[in-house]
């Protein structure tokens, strides 16, 4: 079928543009059945319409018009020679009809009677000269002649060349209207078709080009893209590889089939794809980039930067690439070389738009919050539908506490990408600090559907599950981070950081978890074996602070008058660095600061510069002060950047780093049989680990609750992940032991309504009425101290115990029950208390807890008395009085460093 039979339907539609195809002499049956004819027409019932005319020419054979319609009737269902032959019959009644001629004119063309085609439409538009569609016809019909399909092939290509496309579409397709078998012409009508998006009929032609030349390896690939946009990814791949296959040598063959296995996730083979294309061009700057691109994803960082500078070399211009070493760079802790490469990307494309995202990336992780969104604002203004912009700003804001506009930010970027697996993470992160535990869930459930091997979002979901309690499942998922990715230490960390809620984990197991941390930072560091620090052990020592909690946090709260302690009563023995992974200016912040020679931000910095910053410094003695806690830099110890280093304060067990010298303990917490589950060397500080800073509120300790309420309430503001099924058991336990008591629980989880009726359901279990349970969220600190005035007694969780709420308690005039341990972490309760005076609060079995809750319980006077002088007394305590807490402390220090001079100046002089 071609251009005529299109055509027809035209004329067809139109018979009457010509005058009547009439004729004298008809009768009025004749004519009813010509009319009747035509309404059936005009009601899509050709065949009816056809018995209609032919009745009509039986009464009335010179009727002309019945002879014409029964001959379009005729034609269009390709029945050319009676077409034919009923046109010449109404051109005998009616020599002058231009409709008639044109109409024999198609259907000597249908006849493959070019020459008597042409002669017709000639005399149609002779009759007719405005007859459009003859003179369209008439010029069609020429091109069918020998050799025009050559001359219009040639013209599509200048077309093309020039960039009219559609002029270029127009060529080609008269070539083919000329010869349907002209490949070439089939091939490049495909080509114009695809880059003006008629990417259907593309396929159709590149199909038909195939079919004909099933051995022409361009044809394969072209069907290829086009394969591919239609989103027919796996029917593209067969082209490509096909298109390989007929010519082996083939590049640019081997580039899309990369590029598209790079799009299925084959990286593997996509890499695979790359080499064999620079096998063939090695200067390919394309694939170059594109392999440096998947080299990123696989975390080969060198042979992805090696791929992006061949790529510059050969184009230096390439803002692209630019950009991408410049992603490199960054991950590898080349802060201003990173920026370098996202500079010289913006000075040769001003608004590319990913060059400002990744430039705005860098100011952040430098702790540059108001550069970074200076960045994104600016590609958001260049790009308002970049979901990356919105996203990346988004963590600007919450960097800021801008909680709501960080949740709109990635809110709209999910809008314009809702596959944009970061913002679903990052979204999540929100709602896990603003308490929407459920949301975020469901925020970091549908990152890994999006993206299932993304280690980090499993991670944060690992820790989500454990504040829903949900402690099994919670390390189900760390370990499944942690198979997709060996080398994420968030999901170490969390991992590590949730065995410590559960009860009855084996002390070999969380050693080995420990210890498969430590020797994954000792692959990736390169250690420090000599220190230029000078072995005099009695010269003034720099020790530094490493943490990410140096602000209103515990940490924070237990080291404020430590380190005030320090600087002024060791003047001239220490001198104090603070090295904070998270910036926040607050009053603690700034109270610790104060304390301190130097405080040298570690934002920003890689493990590599931040351990060169401490060596420059000439720390000798270095503190981790976190842990497996949040933002620790437990990876830069590993480098071993200062002679001696030291896991202090924020974490209660084990860090597994080899490198990390000493940690220490007090002669409470940790039992000698316990050393042998630490790879540091244990240190006891004489009297307690642990020295809290009184707490800067103007709370009075009120009158015993119970007195007024005739009733006791116990009270537990800890974390409820410490609230494992043994906990609610005895607590249970304790409840119906003291008839009409109450259990008061206050923590951030509380505000999630899933916890709270899940909580109730917990002690139902156990008989407990949901009306002797209370329960509240997290409020400022000020207001939560206050929340002690309603709590008679404190009950410490198991194995976890209280800390900062333990000592907060204590000083709100509320005694603690603790559950004496085996353990190291499941004794700080034990340090605490014995510290404080409270050895009759320390109870040795679950037997002997609830005795000894029962006891407390039923003298109210003896508690009254008890709550009227506890804070004085545990004020005057080592666990409050910080300069005694202090000089402990330094005398530790110093003989920590007395040791290690020993032992340089013996190497010295060996």
């Amino acid at each position: 079928m071609g251009f005529f039979d299109r055509l027809q339907k035209k004329i067809n539609q139109s018979q009457n543009v010509d005058e009547e195809v009439v004729s004298s002499g008809s009768n009025p049956d004749a004519n009813a059945q010509l009319e009747q004819g035509m309404r059936l027409e005009q009601q899509g019932l050709p065949n009816d319409a056809l018995v209609c005319y032919e009745a009509a020419i039986q009464l009335t054979p010179s009727l002309a018009k019945a002879h014409f319609n029964r001959g379009t009737i005729l034609l269009d269902r390709g029945d050319w020679q009676p077409a034919l032959d009923a046109f010449e019959t109404a051109l005998s009644y009616k020599p002058d009809s231009a409709g008639a001629h044109f109409n024999m004119g198609n259907a000597c063309l249908q006849g493959s009677k070019l020459e008597a085609a042409i002669t017709a439409y000639q005399k149609a538009i002779e009759l007719k000269p405005e007859f459009a569609d003859a003179q369209r016809a008439l010029e069609s019909a020429l091109t069918m002649r020998p050799g025009f399909a050559d001359f219009c092939f040639t013209q599509g290509l200048a077309f093309q060349d020039l960039g009219q496309l559609e002029d270029a579409e127009k060529s080609y397709r008269q070539a083919l209207q000329s010869n349907p078998d002209h490949l070439d012409a089939r091939n490049n009508l495909g080509g114009v078709l695809l880059r003006l998006e008629h990417v259907d009929e593309s396929v159709k032609h590149f199909r038909l080009a195939a079919q004909a030349d099933p051995d022409n390896a361009d044809i394969h690939m072209n069907l290829g893209d086009a394969l591919k946009i239609l989103g027919d990814k796996e029917q593209a791949l067969q082209c490509f590889q096909s298109a390989i296959a007929k010519r082996p040598g083939h590049a640019a063959a081997f580039i899309r089939l990369a590029n598209l296995q790079g799009d299925l996730s084959q990286t593997d083979e996509a890499i695979e794809s790359y080499r064999s294309a620079l096998e063939v061009d090695c200067n390919n700057a394309e694939a170059n980039l594109n392999m440096g691109i998947l080299l990123l994803k696989r975390g080969e960082m060198e042979a992805a930067e090696a791929c992006y500078r061949r790529a510059l070399e050969v184009e230096p211009n390439s803002a692209e690439t630019h950009s991408n070493l410049g992603v490199i760079l960054k991950r590898r802790g080349q802060m201003d070389a990173a920026m370098a490469s996202f500079q010289n990307a913006l000075t040769l494309s001003p608004d590319f738009c990913e060059a400002h995202v990744n430039q705005g990336t860098v100011f952040q992780a430098l702790g540059q919050s108001d550069l970074a969104a200076a960045c994104y604002l600016r590609a958001l203004k260049i790009k308002p539908d970049s979901a990356e912009a919105h996203s990346n700003y988004g963590t600007v804001l919450q960097s800021l506490d801008q909680l709501d506009l960080a949740e709109s930010s990635y809110l709209r970027a999910l809008e314009i990408n809702p596959d944009l697996a970061d913002a679903h993470n990052n979204l999540g992160i929100v709602y896990s600090h603003i308490r929407r535990l459920d949301d975020a869930v469901e925020s970091y459930g549908r990152a890994i559907k999006i993206k299932p091997d993304y280690a980090e979002a499993y991670s944060n979901l690992g820790g989500v599950l454990k504040d829903l309690g949900h402690l099994d499942e919670s390390l189900r998922t760390l370990q499944h981070a942690l198979d997709i990715d060996p080398l994420c230490a968030t999901a170490h960390n969390n991992l590590l950081f949730i065995h410590n809620y559960l009860a009855d984990q084996p002390a070999e197991r969380l050693l080995a978890e420990a210890q498969r941390f430590g020797d994954m930072v000792a692959r990736l560091a390169k250690p420090y074996t000599e220190w230029p620090n000078l072995p005099d052990p009695n010269r003034a020592l720099r020790v530094g602070f490493v943490s990410g909690d140096l602000s209103g946090h515990p940490v924070g709260y237990f080291l404020e008058g430590v380190l005030a302690a320090l600087a002024s009563e060791a003047t001239g023995k220490l001198e104090l660095y603070a090295y904070p992974s998270i910036l926040r200016d607050d009053e603690t912040s700034k109270r610790l600061r104060a304390s301190c020679k130097a405080w040298h931000s570690a934002v920003g910095l890689s493990d590599a510069a931040l351990a060169q910053r401490i060596r420059e410094d000439g720390i000798d003695i270095l503190i981790d002060l976190s842990g497996h806690t949040a933002n620790n830099r437990l990876p830069v110890f590993a480098w071993k950047p200062a002679p001696i280093q030291v896991s202090w304060l924020g974490y209660f067990a084990t860090t597994g780093v080899a490198a990390m010298d000493y940690f220490v303990a007090d002669p409470w917490t940790l039992p000698p049989d316990q050393e042998v589950f630490f790879t540091e060397k244990v240190w006891r500080l004489p009297e307690t680990r642990l020295c809290f800073t009184p707490p800067n509120a103007n709370l009075d300790v009120n009158a015993l609750p119970a007195l007024s309420n005739s009733y006791i309430t116990f009270g537990c503001f800890n974390n409820l992940s410490k609230m494992n099924d043994a906990v609610v058991q005895l607590w249970a336990r304790v409840l119906n032991a003291v008839p009409a008591s109450r259990l008061f629980l206050k923590y951030q989880q509380l505000a999630e309504a899933s916890v709270r009726q899940s909580t109730r359901e917990r002690f139902a279990v156990h008989g407990i009425a949901a009306e002797r349970l209370i329960f509240e969220d997290y409020v400022p600190r000020a207001n939560y101290l206050a929340a002690y005035h309603r709590v008679d007694i404190a009950l410490d969780p198991f194995p976890f115990p209280g800390g900062t709420t333990t000592v907060e308690a204590l000083w709100m005039g509320i005694p603690v029950l603790t559950l004496s341990g085996e353990r190291f972490l499941a004794r700080q309760g034990v340090g605490l208390l014995m510290n404080a005076g409270l050895p009759d609060w320390v109870a040795s079995d679950h037997d002997d807890y609830v005795a000894r809750a029962v006891a407390h319980a039923s003298d109210l006077q003896k508690l009254a008395a008890l709550r009227a002088k506890l804070r004085q007394q545990v004020l005057a305590s080592s666990i409050y009085d910080a300069p005694r807490f202090a000089k402990h402390f330094e005398t530790a220090l110093r003989e920590m460093w007395i040791i290690w001079c020993a032992t340089a100046n013996a190497k010295q002089f060996s």
